[in-house]
């Protein structure tokens, strides 16, 4: 039940912890992206929803992907607190205990995978519970805190929200829906690695073996160069797959030649320089995910799909 706090000016529930704390455990920023990929995969597949259960589907997907926000910070609220950029979060701030959490988390895992399985079909629910597993356990669990390689094994949690847009609508997994996940994967080393770059001392008063704090600067640079050419490479799948044509293409190969040209100054700086280019990646690789799958769409709807070119 909802209150309000006379003293401090907002509503909280019952239990003391406030309601924007429950949406703060969502994590609603990689929620936002979380709901445009998957309903990228969705409107690029092939067939159709009921406007209703499309809905219906991408409330799921991202309630599910809210549920592993909660999940990942019950279990790393011990961190959380000694990190500059997540000690305000509901549970190390105190506002909310780990018990509430957990539950509300729980509570969520279930009720999106059951409700997508019975409005779409049950591939695209498995996807889902799988995804929240992999975040919540093989990453947040095991990976994370055991293996420098935590971002590019746990990556493939964040990739697999338009394969399951996709899967909601086909009740499959085709290659193209392999495609959109590969593109996430192989996002997401240099979109962290560029973070930890800049952000290092965070991960190392955590003691979290992020790459920087274990095999270095140059190491991390040289893999960051590595993964934006791969990405800029596996970004012209759909294109070769005739998903879509070249209104997807020429945008994809413009902002891979962008990206890798970020991550090879950033490889080339050192001291300040360098974390001000890593900072710089990190920032573009925001813009670069979105607009690389804004142009996915805007191919595959406007163009494609209406026959206009």
């Amino acid at each position: 039940m909802a209150l309000i706090d006379e003293h401090k000016g907002y509503e909280a529930t019952a239990s003391g912890a406030r309601v924007e704390d429950y949406l703060a455990l969502l994590k609603p920023r990689v929620m936002s992206l979380v709901i445009f990929t998957a309903l990228c995969g969705m409107l690029v597949a092939p067939g159709g929803l009921h406007p209703f259960l499309a809905l219906l589907a991408i409330s799921c997907i991202a309630i599910g992907a809210g549920a592993s926000g909660a999940l990942n910070m019950w279990y790393d609220s011990d961190i959380d607190a000694i990190m500059s950029r997540t000690r305000n979060r509901p549970i190390p701030s105190g506002r909310m205990s780990k018990e509430e959490a957990l539950a509300f988390g729980l509570i969520l895992s279930g009720f999106s995978v059951v409700t997508l399985g019975l409005a779409t079909n049950w591939v695209a629910a498995g996807l889902l519970a799988f995804t929240i597993f992999f975040y919540a356990v093989i990453y947040t669990v095991w990976l994370k805190r055991a293996t420098p390689q935590n971002i590019v094994i746990g990556g493939a949690a964040g990739a697999f929200p338009p394969m399951v847009g996709w899967a909601a609508v086909t009740g499959d997994i085709s290659i193209d829906g392999i495609a959109l996940f590969l593109i996430i994967f192989l996002w997401t080393p240099p979109h962290f690695w560029a973070l930890a770059l800049y952000k290092r001392g965070d991960y190392e008063a955590a003691s979290i073996p992020m790459l920087p704090n274990v095999a270095g600067d140059r190491e991390t640079q040289n893999q960051i160069v590595i993964y934006s050419v791969l990405l800029s490479l596996v970004a012209f799948m759909p294109a070769l797959t005739g998903l879509v044509g070249w209104v997807y293409a020429v945008p994809a190969a413009v902002l891979g030649l962008a990206f890798s040209t970020l991550a090879v100054h950033l490889r080339l700086a050192e001291g300040v320089e360098m974390r001000k280019r890593a900072r710089r990646l990190f920032t573009f690789s925001l813009s670069y995910l979105f607009v690389l799958f804004l142009a996915l769409l805007v191919d595959a709807l406007l163009f494609k799909s209406w026959g206009l070119f």
